[in-house]
């Protein structure tokens, strides 16, 4: 198998409104990948035609400059529910037909998303292989011998293969990250309850976050920003910042040497040292931090009593249906059985977690750690020979990231040998994302950190069309523009949906009436700045914004005579969300 070329947003975006591109001729071709690759057992179930065609039709109802991920395919683990699509969690038997999507799914397809169809897994979303399914085994995309890790494998393949451009996944001991390591991409598993977990089968409720994996960064931020939302819905749902990207305080190497494993260990090895001697050249605030409290929360999680929770969530099932599990699966969640473990034993577990997670986040507030995201993999073939302590393995630098509340970046760090990738994890305290995002860019893309100066480049806050994903991106970019971050206004600002072809929006102040708008900072070449100017139509134009910390920088503004008779926006926060209407 040929690995295919990857689905970018703003590349798909781009063509869209270019016309070299219609999104059935995306499909197409996104069905012809399937059938190609079919013996990689990545899907469970894959969308017929006439159920993809209602999602294209519907397009049409939706303007592209407003809906960030029109035409954009997507998959889905098969544990997150798509109305009228079975969801197995990988058990047949198990399987029912929601009625409803799954709160982020739904978020996604009012965006402009398109569900391509449901992807194999790890059954129950126990494992980190990929191999845990009666659906077979998920393969390598670059190596189909090799694991594609779990659990959230086929999430991960069908990105890496081109069938989707980014596919959501779950996380709650590392099937966010070992997956995007293992097969090139980008996993990010934000903190906590920032996204719901509406509408997903729980693995361990109080742990699990639903994750996504893309090609680049700016793809998985701005997946992000369509679904970190508080779902009242949903118990363990939070309001959590927005990611705001800025460079972490210290940036944290292991001060122990990770352990290497498997045949690729020593591959791994080199690669690691490669990567940490990278981040020491590039960056002057690189300290060393104690992981050994790391690893013994991450014992907690299988080897202690958190197991338990996994049973309690499918204790019914288990009770009526225990013959249906993968052999491994049952043995791993029958395990967590209440013969095994007492309450006095998860007490003392939560005291213990309770401790380093305060000693985590003290050390972490503000900050970034490093790790490899695994020490090594294995072949499908090695995994099923000895399952369990295969599995153990791939966890090592994983498992402990949602019992300490951590958010997690997951990225490519290159290749350990031939078609054999290599990655690393970013981690950061709840919250934060935004250090782990800042890092993680000038770690892949920023290879000239050190020559650029604040006096080069200059922050510009973006408001409408020009934002990521949005038509004018591109005259940014052909600008030398770089995305920075996504922040808010102080709350001193209104927005009006101007009488425009396409609609534009209009930033105007008002102290007394406005409100926090949320808005994006790109960094442009100071000379470009000017030209920025000359290429804006009235009755916008550049001044001052004032930003939710006080400070202000160059922005897009609306003259006043414009609003006359324009819609009100200003309760949406900004023009990505601009469904509340109001009174001109």
């Amino acid at each position: 198998m040929t690995k295919k070329h990857s689905l970018i947003i703003s590349e798909l975006r781009e063509a869209y409104l270019s016309k070299k591109l219609t999104v059935r001729a995306v499909l197409e071709q996104i069905k012809q990948t399937i059938k190609e690759t079919q013996e990689y057992n990545i899907w469970i179930y894959v969308l017929s035609d006439e159920e993809l065609e209602q999602y294209v039709t519907g397009l049409g109802e939706k303007d592209i400059a407003s809906h960030p991920l029109w035409g954009i395919p997507f998959a889905i683990k098969d544990n997150i529910d798509l109305a009228g699509v079975p969801t197995t969690a990988a058990c047949r038997e198990y399987a029912f037909v929601p009625e409803k999507n799954a709160f982020i799914v739904e978020e996604l397809i009012q965006a402009g998303a398109i569900p391509i169809g449901k992807t194999n897994m790890d059954q129950f979303a126990t494992g980190l292989v990929g191999t845990r399914s009666p659906y077979g085994e998920v393969h390598n995309a670059y190596r189909p011998e090799l694991i594609s890790g779990g659990s959230s494998s086929g999430s991960s393949v069908a990105v890496a293969l081109g069938m989707a451009a980014f596919s959501l996944g779950t996380d709650t001991a590392g099937s966010g990250r070992v997956p995007a390591a293992l097969n090139h991409l980008i996993g990010l598993k934000p903190s906590v309850g920032a996204w719901s977990a509406q509408g997903i089968v729980p693995a361990c409720k109080s742990l699990d976050c639903p994750s996504v994996f893309a090609n680049t960064l700016d793809d998985a931020v701005l997946v992000d920003g369509i679904i970190r939302k508080e779902d009242m819905s949903y118990a363990y749902s939070k309001k959590v910042p927005a990611i705001k990207e800025q460079a972490p305080v210290t940036i944290y190497l292991p001060k122990q040497m990770p352990a290497f494993y498997g045949d690729y260990g020593e591959d791994y090895r080199r690669s690691w040292e490669k990567t940490a001697a990278e981040i020491k050249e590039k960056f002057s605030n690189v300290e060393y931090l104690d992981t050994e409290p790391l690893s013994e929360a991450a014992g907690i999680l299988y080897d202690g009593p958190w197991v338990t929770e996994r049973y309690a969530g499918l204790e019914n099932y288990i009770l009526e249906h225990e013959d249906t599990f993968f052999p491994v699966t049952r043995k791993i969640i029958c395990g967590g059985s209440q013969d095994k473990w007492s309450a006095a034993d998860l007490f003392k577990a939560m005291h213990r977690l309770e401790e380093i997670k305060k000693q985590t986040h003290r050390k972490l507030g503000g900050s970034v750690l490093v790790l490899p995201t695994c020490g090594g993999t294995f072949t499908r073939e090695q995994v099923d020979a000895d399952p369990v302590a295969t599995n153990s393995q791939m966890g090592l630098y994983t498992n402990h990231c949602n019992l300490l509340d951590l958010c997690a970046l997951a990225v490519p760090a290159g290749f350990a040998g031939e078609n054999l990738p290599f990655g690393v994890t970013v981690f950061a305290a709840s919250g934060q994302e935004g250090l782990a995002a800042c890092f993680a860019r000038k770690l892949l893309y920023d290879k000239d950190a050190a020559q650029e100066t604040e006096e080069e480049m200059l922050p510009v806050a973006v408001c409408g069309l020009h934002m990521k994903g949005f038509p004018l991106e591109k005259q940014l970019l052909d600008l030398g523009g770089q995305f920075f971050c996504v922040t808010k206004t102080a709350p001193v600002y209104q927005m009006y949906e101007l009488n425009t072809i396409p609609a534009k929006p209009g930033l105007v102040r008002n102290d007394a009436l406005g409100a926090a708008q949320e808005v994006e900072i790109w960094r442009l070449p100071a000379a470009s700045v000017g030209k920025l100017l000359t290429m804006i139509p009235a009755p916008l134009g550049l001044g001052n914004v004032k930003l939710e910390d006080g400070t202000e920088v160059t922005g897009f503004l609306c003259e006043e005579y414009a609003i006359k008779g324009a819609k009100n926006i200003t309760l949406s926060g900004g023009w990505r969300y601009r469904e509340i209407e109001m009174t001109a």
